[in-house]
């Protein structure tokens, strides 16, 4: 009796696993990139949308895409020209954006949005992307990491920034290690990194998302952050 009360638990537990699943593929969800390319090879008419600005587009953007600016007026009304009834996937960056869009959309009663972590962890897959030949990034092959890890034994103590000119969090917390990179002028240099003019370095670093805080003493790197931090925190965990 009890292994078949067991048989019929497992049959139940399945029947609502599958069943998830299939809303999930009904209604979209968040794609990992490889997951991502692979529903772009077969599906290549998918409503690819890249939500960054014209000027990141430009850099670098996954072939096929549509560049619509998640911060320019008319956003809500360019998505109101998509069709509602056929999958649509976004992406931005990091996924910031791209969340805040894919919301959007539901509100908005689309029935099916897929979602892409972002370029960098796009990038740190290895994944192709294309260009318009007119970015800033075409014009400036970024920092190696041969001329990283010189300048990152220049002084004592390096703090790394890695920003963007876009990215909200960078910006909060930009002003911080301003402040804190001239109180500590004496034994500590800030070095910032443009993520958007520098994606060969950060795939090689590993770095996925921004904003990402790393200090390195004597040319070793010693603390890591990713994400918004306060000044009392980072002072109390990198002891500067």
């Amino acid at each position: 009796m009890k292994k078949y009360l067991f048989a019929i638990a497992v049959l139940l537990m399945s029947t609502v696993w599958v069943s998830c699943q299939n809303k999930q593929n009904e209604t979209g969800g968040k794609l990992s990139p490889k997951e991502f390319n692979q529903y772009l090879n077969e599906h290549p008419n998918a409503q690819l949308i890249d939500v960054r600005t014209a000027e990141e587009f430009n850099e670098g953007h996954i072939k096929g895409a549509k560049n619509l600016d998640i911060n320019q007026d008319g956003f809500e009304a360019k998505l109101n020209e998509l069709n509602k009834e056929e999958p649509v996937l976004v992406y931005c960056l990091s996924g910031g954006r791209s969340g805040n869009a894919a919301s959007m959309m539901r509100s908005k009663n689309f029935k099916t949005i897929y979602e892409m972590p972002g370029i960098l962890k796009w990038n740190a897959e290895g994944l192709p992307l294309e260009n318009s030949g007119t970015s800033r990034a075409a014009a400036n092959e970024g920092m190696s990491s041969e001329r990283f890890a010189e300048l990152v034994k220049e002084k004592e103590y390096v703090l790394v920034d890695f920003f963007a000119i876009w990215c909200k969090p960078c910006k909060q917390i930009g002003p911080m290690v301003e402040k804190i990179s001239e109180q500590k002028s004496a034994k500590l240099k800030l070095l910032k990194i443009d993520a958007d003019l520098n994606p060969s370095l950060l795939q090689k670093m590993g770095i996925d998302g921004i904003p990402v805080l790393q200090l390195y003493h004597n040319g070793e790197k010693v603390w890591e952050h990713m994400g918004l931090i306060d000044e009392a925190t980072f002072l109390k965990e990198t002891k500067l």
